[in-house]
């Protein structure tokens, strides 16, 4: 059946129609964008490949003219990168692990059952986010030393064993869990944790994925705390152990690129192993 002149006329027109070219411009943006986010992270590979005398050499220099792979056995034996390496890891795995675990279980507890005060003590957990980290981290340190937590992984991991994100994330993400699953485990005469384990955790995977990352990218790089906790290089995380290349008149940038670019490639690995669900996680947590 034909279309009517009238009707033809009223077709919406296409975004390439109202702006020619718009296209080529939104590539253009794209691939602006993605250059500015990708050339720091290009720089700092051919930084860690160069000799002394590039990196000296008064001016930027986009690719090194022979790749010193020297440089990583000098990051090695400059320093005992291995041990940073190796606390960096287990202090953040445990972190992780630890967030996890208990995460979960509390946003379980907000987002599933009612209980006197349950409001209030959710604002309550949320308002801990707006709490510098400054403000506890003096207290904290006077407690530890009056323990003997100092220059100790029980220091280190202690302070961020849980945060309000992370109940705040899984909370969100929970909410969404049909409560008819729930209701038909209990028919069936499965107890809380069985319901727990069985039925909630599978439907967080994405979300579990998503706080496992951020939580291991994030203590990974953190600076402050082992700064001030730690005092021997046998307890030092990577962020830490990177100041040691810094002279008093100068800096081994070729070798503090090459600890960036270890600290940089174990927190890659895992996220592109796990890129499907952070992805979806992040997806259906926003939509939830």
């Amino acid at each position: 059946m034909p279309v009517p002149a009238k009707s033809a006329s009223r077709r919406r027109l296409t975004q390439e129609e109202l702006f020619p070219g718009a296209r080529v411009v939104s590539l253009i943006i794209v691939a602006l964008a993605a250059l500015i986010a990708v050339a720091p992270l290009v720089y700092m590979v051919s930084l860690a490949f160069q000799s002394d005398a590039e990196v000296a050499g008064g001016r930027a220099v986009l690719w090194p003219e022979e790749i010193q792979w020297g440089n990583i056995a000098r990051l090695f034996q400059a320093a005992p990168f291995g041990r940073f390496f190796l606390n960096s890891v287990l202090v953040a795995g445990l972190i992780t692990c630890s967030h996890l675990l208990l995460a979960p279980v509390v946003a379980y507890a907000f987002a599933k059952f009612d209980f006197p005060g349950k409001s209030l003590m959710f604002i309550l957990i949320l308002s801990t986010m707006m709490i510098p980290f400054f403000v506890r981290m003096i207290p904290l340190y006077v407690w530890f030393s009056q323990i003997g937590w100092l220059d100790t992984y029980q220091g280190l991991v202690t302070p961020f064993l849980m945060s309000a994100f992370s109940i705040f994330l899984m909370r969100q993400f929970i909410t969404g869990v049909p409560n008819e699953l729930i209701e038909a485990g209990r028919v069936d005469g499965a107890g809380e944790l069985r319901i727990y384990r069985s039925i909630v955790l599978p439907q967080t995977k994405p979300a579990l994925v998503v706080l496992g990352l951020f939580t291991f990218v994030f203590q990974m790089n953190e600076f402050l705390w082992p700064l001030i906790v730690t005092k021997s290089n046998a307890m030092r995380t990577i962020p830490i152990g990177l100041s040691l290349f810094n002279r008093e008149s100068f800096t081994l940038w070729n070798l503090t690129a090459m600890g960036s670019l270890m600290l940089f490639i174990p927190v890659c690995l895992l996220f592109v192993l796990t890129q499907r669900h952070i992805v979806q996680g992040i997806a259906m947590t926003g939509i939830k």
